[in-house]
């Protein structure tokens, strides 16, 4: 097999090079793993538009060591070609990857809070990931994938995983009025998660279209159209008294203390979207009614990753949300896509594909398909 590969690599802002680059090395208690699929997120566009911010390029990242140009993609599945004997996966297995890495031994990990690692360190984005056709992997970030399950189904686990965890961080409990405001991919993955974990009221706002038709479908109780009539509809359905907890999911300006005012005395809001910008909030109105504000970050891969894939598979999500999977050459024209906005869904990348290839849009994607 060949020491070289073809990979995106990341140098500056707006520079996303499609090159041969030298295949990882695999280290004991890692899986080297042809990538299948490869996904992109805001984090991705935010680093082609405006970084590098989490990128170690013009740095030596404080665990890997790795500095310079970097391989992106933390959302990835692929198939096992080596693995250490003796693991519970094997070669030929196609498995999900978890995208943070821990150490296991730190306070937070014994907490089980392993993405909150002290040597936490990330798959893309701090160590060569995922937007290439190889890439080494430590074993315990990886879940086999359900047998028969299509991988444009599996390349959306990493990314739901994260959702999940956030419905988890919401503190939701069966029968709650829950308002989620932003139905873009990641609020749409915390609906998800929140449907497959209570059976609660859920109210979506976001301005109308697409994505909050999406959010019907997928199983929110009601949407609501943002705009001068949100408030009068939101009151409608869940009462005067507000929502006993209220997921910020858009990282819009200004939602934070939209979130703030529609909570009601002592509930719960849960910051998931990341504003470009500080957000000013009213603290007065929050303390004097002793609402609990909470974030969320990433996920914890022994808890989400395997659920996420069984969510997957028992939900036509995936059919929801897959907007195409795309040949790494397509890498750079769609991250500005990204993050000017202009994309709904999620967006996939196949390797083995040539560079020329035409996107294949989401038609037909359901819960079964090939494995390869």
């Amino acid at each position: 097999m060949t020491d070289l590969m073809t990979a995106a690599v990341y140098y500056a802002p707006g520079d996303v090079r499609i090159e041969v680059a030298d295949r990882p090395a695999r280290r004991p208690g890692e899986a080297m793993i042809r990538v299948v699929r490869s996904g992109m997120c805001g984090t991705d566009a935010t680093e082609w538009r405006t970084g590098p911010l989490t990128f170690p390029v013009n740095r030596v990242h404080p665990v890997t060591g790795h500095t310079g140009p970097m391989i992106p993609g933390h959302e990835f599945i692929g198939e096992i070609l080596e693995i250490d004997e003796g693991s519970a996966l094997s070669v030929g297995d196609l498995v999900a990857s978890g995208a943070g890495v821990w150490c296991g031994e730190c306070a937070r990990c014994l907490e089980g809070r392993t993405n909150l690692c002290s040597n936490y360190y990330t798959l893309g984005l701090n160590i060569a990931g995922g937007m290439a056709e190889f890439v080494s992997v430590p074993v315990k970030n990886l879940v086999r994938v359900p047998e028969g399950m299509s991988p444009d189904v599996a390349g959306l686990a990493q990314p739901l995983a994260v959702g999940l965890h956030a419905a988890r961080r919401a503190g939701v409990a069966s029968g709650d009025r829950v308002i989620i405001i932003g139905a873009g991919a990641i609020g749409t993955f915390v609906l998800a998660g929140l449907l497959s974990l209570v059976d609660a009221d859920i109210t979506v706002v976001d301005f109308p279209g697409k994505r909050l038709e999406r959010a019907a479908r997928v199983g929110a109780t009601r949407v609501v159209a943002a705009g001068d009539g949100a408030p009068a509809a939101i009151d409608a359905a869940i009462g005067a008294g507000g929502a006993d907890v209220v997921i910020e999911a858009s990282g819009a300006p200004g939602q934070l203390a939209n979130a703030l005012s529609l909570v009601r005395v002592g509930g719960r809001v849960l910051q998931v979207g990341l504003p470009s910008s500080d957000q000013p909030v009213k603290v007065h109105s929050f303390v004097m009614r002793e609402v609990t504000i909470d974030s969320t970050l990433a996920h914890v891969c022994d808890a989400d990753l395997a659920p996420a894939l069984q969510i997957l598979a028992s939900t036509e999500l995936a059919a929801e949300l897959l907007d195409s999977v795309n040949p790494l050459s397509a890498l750079p024209a769609l991250l500005d896509e990204l993050a000017h906005g202009r994309i709904e869904g999620k967006v996939l990348f196949d390797p083995s594909l040539p560079m020329d290839a035409t996107p294949r849009a989401d038609d037909g994607v359901t819960t079964k398909g090939d494995t390869a």
